[in-house]
């Protein structure tokens, strides 16, 4: 295998998309709990432990799932051959380790935060992929904690604990639709995922519910104070974009979960313009 193709396995290993929507996050915490430009060197820090992390658990995802990923996701880097399993391993290893060592420059908060994460990514794939439900709400609960790692860096949790609230119970339910559109190879593996246990149907309709819960419950940081009338003009839209996401889930798992990630970057978007006018301009 020449060098650049394993190059380019590793880098697909950390799934680069993932790794800069999670830094974002943790930016967006920080920015939240508005303690950026006090605190540049802990934010810093933070996006770049959060993104080596990430990185880290997508490669170690991959190491463990590879047997799966021959069914259902043949063209990842370790199945098609770029990566051996034992390198994977080796990779996601070097990046947690590095990770490790940005978080140490972090206040004691989050370094607990970081630490509970470490530990639930490692156990993710091992222990808690399969269990139906479990392995869903760890993925929802790392995403949301992205806010809380972002706010801790720089001292101040309490603004980002709604935003992560709203980002736990949307992810959880992208991820319920995930395992929708992979029962045929979580199945073989013999893994008892949520549709595998109670049916596709009533697992897409739990997701629907959650989405339902998530849209209702948009509005809180505008209500908070926490941001000014301009969130409110663009989490409406990334909120219709998610009802739409969850009606297609019945026909289509596949664009559904795609598009429930496109709404919550839109979600993230406003998050930023909401805080952002509300610091300049009081909107």
């Amino acid at each position: 295998m020449a060098v650049g193709e394993t190059i380019r396995g590793l880098l697909e290993l950390t799934r680069p998309g993932n790794v800069i929507a999670a830094s974002v996050l943790t930016f967006i915490g920080a920015f939240v709990a508005g303690g950026v430009a006090d605190n540049q060197t802990m934010v810093a820090a933070a996006v770049a432990a959060t993104g080596l992390a990430v990185g880290g658990g997508n490669a170690i995802n991959d190491y463990f799932d590879r047997e799966i990923d021959r069914i259902n996701q043949p063209e990842r880097a370790i199945p098609r051959g770029a990566v051996s399993p034992r390198g994977a391993l080796v990779f996601s290893l070097v990046l947690f380790a590095l990770a490790v060592v940005c978080a140490l420059l972090l206040p004691t908060a989050a370094i607990a935060i970081a630490g509970i994460n470490l530990l639930a990514l490692l156990a993710y794939t091992e222990f808690f992929k399969g269990l139906p439900g479990v392995g869903n709400a760890l993925v929802a609960y790392l995403v949301g904690s992205t806010f809380l790692f972002g706010g801790a860096a720089v001292g101040e949790i309490g603004p980002a604990v709604v935003l992560a609230v709203l980002a736990g119970t949307a992810t959880l339910s992208r991820e319920i639709v995930k395992d929708v559109e992979d029962i045929e190879g979580d199945r073989a593996e013999g893994l008892n995922t949520l549709p595998i246990a109670v049916g596709e149907r009533r697992a897409l309709l739990i997701a629907a519910g959650l989405l339902v819960v998530a849209v209702i419950a948009s509005p809180l940081p505008y209500v908070l104070g926490y941001f000014g009338i301009a969130y409110l003009g663009l989490v409406i839209p990334a909120a219709l974009f998610m009802f739409y996401a969850a009606y297609e889930g019945f026909t289509d798992p596949t664009a559904s979960q795609r598009h429930l990630k496109y709404s919550m970057f839109l979600a993230a978007v406003a998050f930023i313009i909401g805080r952002g006018a509300l610091e300049v301009g009081g909107i």
